[in-house]
């Protein structure tokens, strides 16, 4: 696992072999957006110790969709540290193991890559203590919110920080390659919807599920992308 800072003292990313999260800092508070596949929770861990910082200080975990390279280590962490789990109440149910994943309605350049996601060792069923909703404030970042973001998922989220302007957005837009609305969507014309609304949102930093963060010329990036996204 690879950790990125992207802000001084306040944001890193932590890259895994498919995927990634992120770790907010409010002083010694820490968040985390995702948590990475089953079995990470260990190098999660040790990358928090690395910025000299403690995993006790995890307050909570907010998770931007079900996929199992997102909530995989959820559990362990919120068992080890007592962390809030956090996820979007259409999600929730998934995450909690009673309602089966959903499917993705693939394209067919995208088969090949879903298989390969598949690899991931599969996320066991994690408990959600608080299911947010769009538009809630969920208490870290000098005031970050929850962004509904459906199509990747029913209940995936985008994290808005505006006091900073960051975004999280989960896998409603990669960033492998050429910036792109996210694959493996259960719904394609919500998740070009999703792509518009948050590339209105102008940050100026944006923290994708897949892909390095974009530091500059990020809300213009945004917009001409989504506006490129074919239907």
């Amino acid at each position: 696992m690879d950790l990125v800072e992207v802000l001084p003292n306040r944001l890193h990313m932590l890259r895994f072999p498919i995927g990634q999260a992120y770790l907010w800092q409010d002083g010694e508070a820490l968040t985390l957006i995702d948590a990475g596949h089953a079995g990470s929770a260990d190098g999660i861990e040790e990358a928090i110790r690395s910025l000299g910082l403690l995993p006790e200080r995890l307050e909570r975990i907010v998770l931007t969709h079900c996929h199992r390279d997102h909530a995989g280590a959820a559990g362990e962490l919120r068992a080890r540290r007592g962390a809030r789990v956090l996820a979007h109440r259409s999600d929730a149910p998934v995450i909690r193991g009673e309602r089966p994943m959903p499917e993705p309605v693939l394209l067919d350049w995208e088969i090949p890559l879903y298989a390969h996601g598949l690899t991931v060792p599969e996320a066991p069923p994690t408990p959600v203590d608080h299911e947010v909703e769009d538009g809630e404030a969920l208490g870290f970042g000098d005031g970050a919110y929850v962004v509904h973001a459906p199509g990747h998922t029913d209940g995936s989220i985008g994290i808005h920080l505006p006091r900073h302007g960051v975004l999280f957005t989960g896998d409603c837009v990669a960033a492998v390659g050429p910036l792109m609305l996210g694959v493996f969507n259960v719904d394609r014309a919500r998740a070009i919807e999703t792509f518009h609304r948050l590339a209105a949102l102008a940050p100026s930093i944006a923290c994708f599920g897949h892909g390095d963060p974009l530091t500059v010329d990020t809300a213009a990036a945004l917009a001409e992308a989504a506006a490129g996204t074919p239907a």
